[in-house]
């Protein structure tokens, strides 16, 4: 499939329909969704109109936006009015939103064309999309592997050729670490960037909503799309969109890449080396590499495990079988509740839920949560002086490429460790992106990440700009 930006250009100056490439789309959808498991609705009703909405205002000699006729594949915890979204939960099955997500408005807005809801982990609580309670998502580039989590059904879908981008988000890394192990682009944006109105809440305070894309540039378009203040959203900044397609050729001249240690500790021999010759690209284009340690990087995994469950078991607590969602029956409020969450729930958000509720109870709450928010502190505080010694971070996105199916179900912590160096920018609120940058095992993608403080959307794209073209993947 063409890219966003090739697409876009061809339906807004007239080569392409915007319903062509919509059936282009549904296409590839049917030749290999049956597979993979990536798509659990198809809104074609909805996209059929929209794409024929993007044509007629070509022909009337109208701009339908810098979108225009693109694909989308939408992560099923983004509310869109009328259309299922079940964040992957049988406690949501059959749930219609009466609202739309703003950046699902923002896409409609710009001329894309959302195809439909792709598979997640459970309330996006995972690393490899096994979690959901519809079935696992399989990796279009080994069907024996995961394609990571929670947005692996988004990951899915563009790695497969089903659409050009497709929106996730990203908890604790759930967006970089697919596009690590599909082979993606993938960028989890400052706090606060772009809205959370309308997205499915798991951690209020780490979520945030990015773009998974083949290319650079597609993901810059796309953020540059759906940033900007919202005033619905009472965390997003109170600031215009940023500029980024414009910058993507800035280069690294002159910035200084912190190469830093914590950032590949324990990673598989393969992937340490890319990070190493990523970080000589960069030299190469004019960066000057600085060795840092941030030793606080190695107390994240265990914050992030007291914050985002507190938090799941606060935004989980509407799940009542009282307004919405799920109900099964029972002779009192107490029991219904009760058996309609036992039911509802799978495995993996029950346990985050009570290690979170505990987390937060009389007597544990200073001890267990306090303390993790002391310790997300220390980790803002030792980036803000990493940023001092450096203008942009390098690491790995993931410790190793995509792992078998099952391989680590029954140990949760094993999971867990998979997002070892992506929760740390969650817990600082910072920018970061995930590219592709060669290849392991079985000739599988290895991601590079690229991380730097808040706002530096633009500096982070142009030095995945420049390891993209070191690819040859421009």
């Amino acid at each position: 499939m063409r890219t966003a930006t090739q697409i876009a250009a061809d339906v807004r100056g007239g080569v392409r329909r915007a319903v062509d490439e919509l059936a282009d789309a549904y296409a590839a959808i049917a030749a290999r969704n049956e597979e993979l498991h990536v798509f659990l609705h198809l809104d074609e009703a909805g996209a059929a109109t929209q794409a024929g909405a993007v044509d007629a205002a070509v022909a009337r000699g109208d701009d339908p936006g810098p979108l225009a006729g693109v694909p989308v594949a939408l992560k099923d915890n983004l509310c869109q009015r009328g259309v299922p979204t079940t964040a992957s939960s049988k406690i949501l099955e059959g749930w219609r939103p009466p609202y739309t997500a703003t950046v699902v408005e923002r896409l409609l807005g710009a001329g894309a064309v959302p195809v439909g809801k792709t598979n997640l982990d459970e309330f996006a609580m995972g690393s490899s999309t096994e979690n959901s309670a519809f079935g696992p998502t399989r990796n279009p580039l080994d069907p024996a592997r995961v394609p990571g989590g929670s947005s692996g059904g988004s990951a899915a879908a563009v790695a497969a050729g089903m659409t050009p981008v497709a929106l996730g988000s990203d908890t604790g890394g759930s967006i970089r670490q697919p596009a690590a192990l599909c082979g993606l682009v993938g960028v989890k944006p400052t706090y606060g960037l772009v809205s959370r109105y309308g997205l499915i809440a798991f951690a209020s305070s780490l979520d945030q909503i990015g773009p998974l894309t083949t290319t650079v540039a597609d993901a810059a378009l796309v953020l540059e799309v759906i940033s900007g203040h919202d005033p619905r959203d009472s965390t997003s900044l109170p600031e215009p969109a940023p500029t980024l397609v414009a910058h993507l050729g800035d280069g690294v001249a002159g910035l200084r890449v912190g190469v830093v240690s914590e950032l590949v500790e324990g990673s598989d021999p393969e992937v340490v080396s890319a990070v190493e010759r990523a970080a000589s690209v960069l030299r190469d284009a004019g960066a000057t590499l600085v060795n840092l340690s941030i030793p606080e990087i190695r107390l994240g995994l265990s914050a992030y495990y007291l914050i985002a469950p507190a938090e799941a078991s606060s935004n989980l607590a509407r799940y009542d079988g009282v307004r919405y969602g799920l109900r099964v029956d029972a002779p009192d409020v107490a029991a219904m509740n009760e058996a309609t969450r036992t039911v509802g729930f799978g495995a993996e958000v029950k346990r985050r839920i009570m290690l979170g509720t505990y987390a937060l109870s009389a007597g544990y709450y200073d001890e267990y949560y306090g303390q993790a928010l002391k310790v997300r502190t220390r980790m803002i505080e030792a980036f803000a002086l990493a940023y001092q010694q450096a203008d942009l971070l390098i690491g790995a996105t993931t410790p190793s490429v995509a792992f078998a199916f099952g391989t680590k179900t029954a140990d949760p912590m094993a999971m867990y460790l998979n997002d070892v160096f992506t929760i740390p920018t969650n817990l600082s609120g910072d920018a970061a992106v995930s590219v592709p940058f060669g290849t392991g095992e079985a000739d599988l993608p290895i991601g590079v990440q690229l991380l730097g403080p808040g706002r530096s959307e633009a500096r982070l794209l142009a030095a995945a700009r420049v390891l993209e073209i070191a690819e040859g993947r421009a």
